[in-house]
């Protein structure tokens, strides 16, 4: 089983091809560019790297959200694009649960946070129990103390990633109750080999999608649509 993995939810850009024992490629790139001007070429560069052809591939995995609403946009039609080009089907990813992949085999709770502006993170809890990944607390949006309390509330030790982190470092320092710590640079954002990994599981589930069903999942409105519905109207 070989699948193309894409996530662009966030600040990263990520694209990888994995097979289940082995990643194969893996582009990722922090900085300051637009998605729409980085995920085709990385993808084409590890195309070429590798000299893939992508008809090879089984299905086509991408985080789903939440995240940026346009980052998502742009994940969401790239996939679509190349299921629908290579008629190939579509592993949806929460978005939290790429991120928690990234610390497999801990034995600590997993908390991701993802910054969603105005005091609140899209966050959730999760855990490794032996090689199965399990979800503690789905991925909702919320205010950054609800979640702490969540985690206080286990009386375990917990490890926090996601670009939230660094946004709120000071409030988690100060409301944490419990042993804690933050995740090292090379673990603590959004990955398409972690994402690719997590997908696995999905397909031997069989969660899966055609390239037409797929949409992703944003969690609450855009700030375009609460401003809209502030003065009565409807984003069309």
């Amino acid at each position: 089983m070989k699948i193309l993995a894409f996530d662009s939810s966030g600040l990263v850009a990520s694209v990888a091809i994995l097979e289940e024992e082995q990643l194969i490629a893996e582009y990722t790139l922090n900085y300051k560019k637009t998605h729409s001007q980085t995920l085709l070429p990385m993808l084409d560069e590890i195309v070429k790297m590798t000299e893939l052809d992508l008809n090879e591939i089984d299905a086509i995995a991408v985080a789903a959200g939440p995240g940026s609403f346009t980052g998502l946009r742009i994940g969401s039609a790239t996939v679509k694009g190349l299921g629908l080009a290579l008629n190939k089907p579509i592993v949806s990813v929460p978005t939290l649960e790429g991120i928690a992949y990234n610390l497999y085999g801990t034995d600590a709770l997993i908390c991701p946070m993802m910054d969603a502006r105005r005091k609140q993170v899209y966050t959730g809890l999760y855990e490794f129990n032996g090689k199965k990944f399990q979800i503690i607390a789905d991925q909702t949006a919320c205010p950054v103390e609800e979640i702490l309390d969540r985690c206080n509330e286990f009386g375990r030790k917990v490890i926090f990633l996601g670009d939230g982190v660094p946004v709120y470092q000071d409030m988690i320092k100060d409301k944490i109750q419990v042993e804690y710590d933050f995740a090292p640079a090379h673990m603590n954002r959004q990955r398409a080999g972690a994402l690719g990994m997590r997908a696995f599981d999905y397909i031997r589930e069989e969660k899966l999608e055609s390239a037409a069903e797929h949409a992703p999942v944003y969690l609450r409105k855009s700030q375009a649509e609460r401003e809209l519905e502030a003065k009565g109207k409807k984003l069309e």
